[in-house]
């Protein structure tokens, strides 16, 4: 794939739970370069992000702190790692990271999530117009999303 840049790894970035769900499906069968996962900490994720690259970051919820300590932790990761292609399915946990990827030249790609079938999320309203590709599980929301490509549903 030539979206797919060689040997440059491929940020997955969400926030847990069912975006994680679908993100992790969504990318499951990228062999071509290395991913790691950036994610909030839940019990479980040790048992499913075992033996995967992870970092787990602050929960935001809708906290202008938390979004600051998120943002902090999000660049460290970043610079770290140097994706060259960020791939989310969003939520909140996800916006800073892909806003300094994007301002430092990664690449977007942006998978609205699967609940959302006629209305777009928060995140969307952030993540769509700063993405270089984004996907939609559901067809009406193609008149919200215009240059968006209907994959559909991942789960």
């Amino acid at each position: 794939m030539k979206f797919f840049p060689k040997r440059r790894k491929i940020g997955i970035v969400a926030s847990a739970g069912g975006h994680l769900a679908e993100a992790m499906k969504a990318t499951s069968s990228i062999r071509e370069c290395p991913l790691f996962y950036v994610t909030f900490s839940l019990p479980h994720l040790e048992r499913t992000l075992a033996g995967k690259e992870r970092y787990f970051i602050h929960f935001p919820r809708i906290s202008l702190l938390g979004y600051l300590i998120n943002f902090v932790q999000s660049c460290r990761i970043y610079f770290k790692e140097r994706p060259g292609i960020i791939i989310t399915t969003g939520g909140g946990t996800a916006v800073p990271f892909c806003l300094i990827g994007k301002f430092f030249g990664s690449k977007i790609v942006f998978i609205e999530s699967g609940s959302r079938v006629t209305r777009p999320s928060r995140a969307s309203k952030i993540l769509y117009p700063i993405s270089d590709l984004s996907i939609v599980q559901w067809k009406p929301l193609l008149s919200h999303f215009p240059k968006a490509v209907y994959g559909g549903p991942l789960l």
